[in-house]
């Protein structure tokens, strides 16, 4: 995939109205309910689906590009734990939007991370994309037991490290990209950096 600012452009395309969950409001009642909202909310959320896109391109010019995802995907599903015991972080879907801003915003001016700082930044904003997921289960009253929320953190897990991975070999393999400072990745970056922007402000219009 050559060109970012399409690709992108599609995504934002979508309505942010369009089902994050794709049971459609259903109840979660079984362990393959639980997986496929997990497979799909990342996916159908464009917010999760973006900085997960942002984690795998950053990832690439880290010297654990395979590794350092894991940063996010081990912080996202705690956060969503601690969420769906009752105990949602506050603002998270506000901070989970400005997380595009943030991560993305530095992406756009070509800095290099170093890998702790990278690491840190995967942590901190995994813990509120997770307490929003997580959110997702409270709101459905689906304290159905082990089964749906086993179900939903690997589906969580498991997609969202598949696309930071898919995000990296776009970025290698397709855009030949070897430095933070590549075109391409600025361009993704900056779309993304004002996708969050306008979920930010839609956010605190929302206050």
């Amino acid at each position: 995939m050559k060109y970012p600012l399409l690709a992108v452009a599609l995504l934002l395309s979508t309505p942010t109205a369009f089902a994050h969950h794709p049971l459609d409001g259903q109840p979660l009642e079984t362990f393959a309910h639980g997986l496929f909202s997990g497979v799909g909310h990342p996916i159908l959320g464009y917010d999760h689906l973006f900085f997960i896109v942002l984690v795998g391109i950053a990832a690439v010019f880290t010297a654990r590009r395979l590794l350092s995802p894991l940063a996010y995907i081990v912080a996202m599903l705690g956060g969503c734990l601690i969420a769906a015991s009752g105990n949602v972080l506050p603002a998270s879907e506000l901070i989970t939007a400005a997380s595009l801003l943030v991560l993305g915003g530095i992406m756009l001016t070509g800095y290099h991370l170093k890998l702790s700082a990278t690491l840190a930044f995967f942590a901190l904003f995994g813990l509120f994309h997770g307490s929003a997921f997580g959110s997702f289960l409270v709101e459905q009253e689906s304290a159905a037991g082990l089964a749906v929320l086993s179900g939903y953190l690997i589906g969580l897990g498991f997609t969202q490290y598949g696309l930071a991975l898919l995000a990296g070999w776009i970025c290698r393999k397709g855009w030949k990209a070897t430095q933070p400072g590549a075109l391409q990745p600025r361009l993704a970056a900056a779309l993304i950096t004002g996708a969050g922007l306008l979920l930010t402000l839609e956010n605190i219009g929302a206050r």
